[in-house]
């Protein structure tokens, strides 16, 4: 494994590339294909991505066009963009391509064309396919390239700009070393080699208990600390199953009787965080946590303390869907089309969650970033199910 090389060598590799690849000023035209349950949000973002890789490559983006995701239309909207002087073509699916005979791809036959490559060693950006009409090189784009993180789409457009050629031996021997990922995330090969792998680093996910409310609908009670079907108060059922989870470290936001909760709990190993000003709303005690939560920490998993059936299992496969290098940087809980909780989010988000005033929580930022929604389905209602009144407290005394 070569750490240094001679510096004359290094200019001359330079030098030679310098002269070798020269970036054209490609114009690209971009084809959007649309569904009734894509996302607004989700067009744009892959339009202002398009356009912020073209123009970073001394290209220059024509304007984008739509249509439903039909063989036929897919067809005349790529020849109509060939028509306004398109060099290289990008096609943008309303859904994922899976294979050669995906409708996105069907549309560049009748447009003249075919298909010369499917699929891309490389995470993110595996779903690639390649074509040709012409001379005129159209590219089914993966699913990442709405966001501006890198991936498989990157190495292809790079090579296409500097001018040589890209067909299936090129496009394979890009996925060498998975190149887009974080390499800080794998086990290096000399570790390896030394007979003692490394494990590979995860990004570390903090878990927040929010158990601070006053529990008025519940009044004179407070809820969290009466007993379920075994006896043992519900913040004890929700940290336990918390800290059955892979969440790191768990801290608990405390506030109205704030002694008792903490008794309650007593050793086990979490944080506990006091919210004075708990009374004026459920942001400050989501604020009082994300304030107390280690500089280290890449993500958290904002927890609710009334909803305990919400098991570590459950929590595990938000935590498996984190990938903010894939643009799943919030992770969304969903049974049955319903939105439920808790909600993991990256720590991006932490400045728009501390501006947050009054009883809310951060659920409304969903909505301003849909494009970085990650939604895992539970097969299982408890991610909707939380007991804040005494009906269905009693409930709670009949799960087995």
């Amino acid at each position: 494994m070569p750490l240094a090389a001679p510096g004359a060598v290094v200019e001359d590799v330079e030098r030679i590339a310098c002269a070798a690849l020269t970036l054209r000023p490609l114009r690209v035209g971009l084809m959007l294909t649309k569904l009734l349950m894509l996302k607004e949000s989700v067009t744009y973002a892959t339009i202002a991505a398009t356009e912020a890789r073209a123009a970073g490559l001394a290209g220059t983006r024509l304007s984008p066009l739509r249509c439903v995701l039909q063989t036929d239309l897919i067809a005349e909207v790529l020849r109509r963009l060939l028509q306004a002087g398109a060099q290289l073509l990008l096609l943008a699916g309303a859904s994922a391509t899976v294979g050669r005979r995906d409708v996105g791809l069907a549309g560049v036959a009748p447009a003249g064309g075919n298909i010369t490559h499917f699929g891309m060693p490389v995470a993110p950006g595996n779903l690639i396919c390649l074509g040709r009409i012409g001379a005129t090189q159209p590219i089914v784009l993966p699913g990442c390239p709405h966001g501006p993180r890198p991936n498989g789409f990157d190495l292809v457009l790079r090579r296409i700009f500097a001018g040589p050629p890209v067909g299936s031996a090129e496009v394979m021997q890009m996925g060498t070393g998975d190149l887009p990922k974080d390499i800080d995330a794998r086990p290096l090969p000399r570790a390896r080699a030394a007979g003692t792998p490394a494990a590979p680093r995860r990004r570390q996910v903090a878990a927040l208990v929010l158990a601070a409310g006053q529990s008025t609908r519940t009044a004179p009670h407070n809820k969290l600390l009466l007993s379920d079907w075994e006896g043992k108060p519900m913040i004890a059922r929700v940290v336990d199953n918390v800290l059955s989870s892979q969440a790191r470290p768990v801290l608990v936001v405390t506030g109205h009787r704030g002694e008792d909760v903490r008794a309650a709990l007593a050793h086990r190993p979490v944080t506990f965080v006091d919210a004075p000003d708990y009374a004026t709303g459920l942001s400050a005690s989501l604020k009082a946590g994300v304030v107390a939560l280690p500089g280290d920490i890449a993500a958290v998993l904002v927890c609710l303390a009334d909803m305990p059936l919400v098991t570590g299992r459950m929590l595990d496969r938000i935590l498996a869907s984190y990938d903010p290098d894939e643009g799943r940087c919030i992770v969304l809980p969903m049974h049955r089309g319903h939105a439920g909780n808790p909600v993991l989010w990256d720590r991006v988000f932490f400045p728009e969650i501390l501006s947050l005033s009054g009883d809310v929580g951060a659920r409304g930022l969903l909505k301003r970033h849909a494009e970085q929604v990650a939604k895992v389905e539970i097969g299982n209602d408890a991610v909707l199910r939380d007991f804040d009144t005494l009906e269905s407290l009693a409930t709670l005394l009949s799960v087995k």
